[in-house]
């Protein structure tokens, strides 16, 4: 299965967690960044290919 994503749609999904941080859950798995770019990473993990 592709997976697909737009990156501009992966940094909405990273919320503040109120300690300066942000939370970001992917397919069910939740992770606690400090900088919202680490969502590509993240997703690329995954396995999606990311759209800019």
């Amino acid at each position: 299965m592709i997976k697909t994503a737009t990156f501009e749609a992966l940094l909405a999904d990273a919320v503040p967690d109120g300690q300066g941080g942000y939370r970001f859950v992917l397919e069910g798995k939740a992770y606690y960044l400090q900088d919202k770019n680490e969502v590509r990473k993240i997703a690329e993990d995954h396995g999606y290919i990311i759209i800019y």
